[in-house]
């Protein structure tokens, strides 16, 4: 299944119907008198959060969602059917956003989660309504309400406690297969990840969701590269993992980039804990690889620790220091009402 996060969909609430004009005229009833039904209002625009999907591929092949108008009222007081309501069906932490692309209408990042986008209009009123003491035989009804048309934008930020993040050939990919089920493709050149990978990581019998997107290269805030298209799908995450290669000629400008990006992402990214491994130490001699880790501690202003995802080496201790802030989130928090929201 290919992957798609981001999708431009447009949306049609339901018209109401318009009421009817009716009077009766029954062989036994010596007065009749108006009884035209109301319309039936029209059907509302939903969406919401559900389990099982993890992509906006959907919304690729079908972009217009109408939901259906109310029917007209008729006589005998008898009412237009209401209109059915449509639901769109997207993966949990979909942000959906207004035209502009900036204004974020609702973000739903629990399953079950649903939001009106577009209210039905309502059905007029029939005849019967505008009967009185003056006006006994009124001949008028109103028309039903037109439904609502927008454009939307629906965008995915992929839920995970920690966030891979580097250059490209940081060995983000090998160090995900290795730790996880997951199957990223991986290869000795550059942007062999073109799309984000998730895997479930276990650590002293705790599991946790780890993230890895495409790695970012300096001007990536600019476009350079796949740019920081991917950059979203770390945001939600509680920590980042910032994987350093080990046999590069510039650690520091390296490590440095990478922190460059972030901030000009977005200074809650850059905000957010990090912790910072030496990666591919096992093609380092000993004292190559001291060094290197003091020069990188003194750039960075932190602890770094060493470790090989092809060898597995130092893993272990790299995944139990993000699950150290990973593990308050994991309280239990007091249960609200459930509730739907509206914006």
């Amino acid at each position: 299944m290919k992957f798609l996060d981001l999708a431009k969909v447009y949306i049609r609430s339901g018209g109401g119907g318009a009421g009817s004009v009716s009077f009766r005229r029954e062989k036994f009833i010596e007065y009749g008198g108006p009884d035209g039904g109301d319309g039936g209002r029209g059907g509302d625009v939903w969406a919401e959060a559900v389990e099982g999907l993890n992509t906006l591929i959907d919304f690729r092949y079908q972009q217009h969602f109408f939901a259906k108008s109310g029917q007209h009222g008729m006589g005998s007081q008898m009412t237009g059917k209401s209109g059915d309501d449509i639901t769109l069906r997207v993966p949990v932490g979909t942000e959906i956003l207004d035209e502009d692309e900036e204004t974020v209408i609702a973000d739903l990042t629990e399953v079950g989660q649903r939001v009106l986008l577009a209210k039905g209009g309502n059905g007029g009123w029939g005849n019967l309504h505008f009967k009185s003491s003056t006006n006994r035989s009124p001949r008028n009804a109103n028309p039903g309400q037109e439904g609502i048309e927008r454009t939307i934008w629906l965008r995915l930020k992929l839920i995970a406690d920690a966030g891979l993040v580097g250059l490209p050939n940081a060995g983000k990919s090998t160090f995900l297969a290795a730790v996880s089920n997951a199957r990223p493709k991986i290869a000795d050149y550059p942007f062999t990840t073109l799309h984000p990978n998730l895997g479930v990581v276990g650590v002293d019998g705790r599991e946790f969701v780890m993230a890895d997107i495409p790695g970012l290269i300096e001007g990536a805030s600019d476009g350079r590269g796949l740019g920081d298209q991917f950059l979203g799908h770390v945001e939600r995450s509680n920590v980042l993992l910032h994987l350093v290669d080990g046999t590069s000629e510039t650690l520091a400008e390296d490590a440095r980039t990478i922190l460059t990006e972030l901030e000009a992402y977005s200074p809650v990214l850059m905000a957010k804990p990090r912790v910072t491994a030496l990666n591919k130490i096992d093609a380092l001699g000993d004292e190559e690889l001291a060094e290197r880790r003091a020069a990188l501690e003194a750039e960075l202003g932190h602890p770094v620790l060493l470790m090989s995802g092809v060898a597995k080496t130092g893993v272990t201790e790299v995944l139990r220091a993000l699950w150290t802030q990973i593990e308050p989130s994991r309280a239990p928090k007091p249960e609200s009402p459930e509730g739907t929201w509206q914006p």
